[in-house]
């Protein structure tokens, strides 16, 4: 690496992504991370998948909302990527390369696990589609949280009513939760699972333990 790359990669943010099943705690984990963020000084946003901006939190609407007519898989797969697409332009990549950190409420990851492995689309279509929309940006560090998806939902349902995705049968949830998993195995570099059924104090030091990997 030339010592231009080395300055320019000094310079550029880091991006870090929260994943996890439904219950699983990323709100209140977003929330440690962020405050250790300001406690090291680091200027950083946080944001959210599918949403980030005025059009993309349109389309995260139109995808969490119950229809009359049924939503084709193809069709929320490429709805969820033309809000990434809106997101990533006006609002992950400006910050980056202004030298903030971004935390986003899922990315990427959750696609795989949600329409790859939840709803079975092909794993090729998702990355081909991750390669013509983001290029080579991937996230420095991923937090995935895993949770039984009977004790997630169970949690859900007391937080408020559920939408669309939250009220797919439990199996559709083993299926997002055995991608996210495979996923975890198959980049360590990458993505920290972390056992999100313990006590909340528990869960934060292991997330604060892998934000040390960027920090």
């Amino acid at each position: 690496m030339t010592q231009g790359e080395h300055a320019q990669n000094a310079a550029r943010g880091r991006f870090i992504t929260l994943e996890g099943g439904e219950g699983a705690g990323k709100t209140s984990n977003l929330l440690a991370i962020t405050q250790r963020l300001r406690e090291r000084g680091i200027d950083h946003i946080v944001t959210r998948e599918p949403g980030g901006t005025p059009l993309a939190e349109d389309i995260r609407a139109l995808l969490l909302r119950h229809h009359e007519e049924r939503m084709c898989e193809m069709t929320e797969l490429l709805l969820i990527f033309a809000a990434r697409a809106q997101h990533l332009d006006q609002v992950i990549r400006p910050a980056l390369e202004a030298g903030k950190w971004v935390v986003s409420d899922r990315f990427t990851d959750a696609t795989y696990a949600y329409q790859g492995g939840g709803r079975g689309l092909n794993q090729h279509t998702i990355a081909s589609l991750e390669s013509l929309v983001q290029g080579a940006l991937r996230p420095d560090l991923t937090v995935i949280l895993d949770l039984a998806p009977l004790i997630g939902l169970e949690r859900a349902r007391k937080r408020a009513s559920l939408d669309r995705f939250e009220q797919e049968k439990l199996e559709f949830f083993d299926r997002v939760r055995a991608s996210y998993c495979e996923r975890a195995a198959a980049e360590p570099d990458r993505c920290v699972l972390i056992d999100a059924s313990r006590t909340l104090e528990e869960v934060q030091r292991d997330v604060l333990s892998a934000l040390e990997r960027v920090l």
